[in-house]
């Protein structure tokens, strides 16, 4: 039997910036108009002080939802989403109900980004109580349960151990059936297990268990890791995993004639060799040209069709969105 063709690449940005409305209708234009699928935000409440030092995690300037709606009310076909919504910052049935609206109002253009939570110094300056890994893992799984009957538009009959919900219908429904594509990510075994048995789209993603950013989780996320990263979501996916769209976020973009220099002091910041950053699957070092060329080889080797970039590179690496996308 021939092999399946591979999934079309599409292309993702991550903003974190928007200092006024005129501001935020630019970014969300900008990224529509050079060709990328969607915008992503992100679900953090923290400007600059000490969570943001304490866990390497710029400042994030806006609020998820309010930004996705202001973000498609001004843009025609782009996707938004949340890369991702921390399940333990939100009541279940409040998400389900504001995602499913979102998905009515624009027309079916939401991915539902889900995660399980990781900056504990956000925890603690919002005065939210952090479970272990595995308590905040198990309730996302009953999340997601209580996402999937929410959007049905039957009666909601959820009574897990950490959700209940119950005595009403959902509405409305998304215009996206059965649901909006539910997105995962994470860098361990239990979370990218969960993903694979429930997620439409994974994201492959550091090890951020120490509840921060910084040398480990680069050193968390080679190619040996993100291999077994995989082989968790296939664990986890069984006969379905051809059905699961991969995504990675390009962390570290330099789009160069002469990437030596960008290389050498980002190697540096991290511990590592510049042979090794350089070929680092969250890193996009390069022309054009060899930059397209990698993409294509970790999707042929990984399986990565789906790849986010930062605000910061939009711009630069767009000439590389134009080119491969749908491709």
């Amino acid at each position: 039997m021939a092999a399946a063709p591979p999934r079309p690449f599409r292309f993702a940005v991550q903003a974190f910036e928007a200092t006024s409305a005129a501001a935020w209708t630019e970014v969300a234009r900008r990224v529509e108009d050079l060709g990328y699928d969607t915008l992503f935000v992100t679900d953090h409440y923290f400007g600059p002080g000490t969570i943001s030092e304490q866990s390497g995690h710029r400042p994030v300037d806006v609020a998820p939802i309010s930004a996705m709606m202001a973000a498609a009310a001004v843009t025609t076909d782009l996707r938004v989403g949340c890369r991702v919504f921390n399940i333990d910052l939100h009541n279940p049935v409040v998400l389900a109900k504001e995602l499913a609206t979102l998905d009515m109002l624009t027309g079916g253009r939401v991915e539902a980004g889900l995660g399980a939570g990781w900056v504990a110094a956000e925890y603690a300056g919002l005065g939210v109580v952090m479970d272990r890994p595995g308590v905040r893992i198990a309730r996302l799984g009953e999340v997601v349960e209580l996402l999937k009957a929410h959007w049905s538009g039957d009666e909601v009959a959820v009574d897990g151990t950490y959700v209940h919900a119950g005595g009403f219908a959902g509405l409305p429904r998304p215009v996206q059936q059965p649901h909006p594509p539910i997105f995962i990510g994470g860098g361990r075994e239990k979370i990218l297990t969960l993903a694979g048995q429930v997620a439409d789209i994974v994201s492959c993603n550091f090890d951020n268990s120490a509840g921060k950013l910084g040398a480990a989780s680069v050193a968390s996320s080679g190619d040996d890791a993100t291999a077994q990263k995989l082989a968790w979501i296939k664990a986890g996916a069984g006969d379905r995993f051809d059905e699961i769209e991969l995504e990675i976020g390009a962390y570290f973009v330099a789009v160069s004639d002469d990437p030596g220099p960008t290389i050498s002091a980002m190697a540096g910041r991290f511990g590592v060799s510049a042979e090794e950053f350089a070929a680092h699957p969250h890193a996009l070092l390069g022309t054009v040209d060899s930059i397209c060329e990698t993409l294509q080889e970790r999707r042929e080797r990984f399986g990565f069709s789906y790849v986010t970039v930062p605000q910061r590179n939009l711009e630069e690496f767009a000439p590389i969105a134009a080119r491969l996308a749908g491709t």
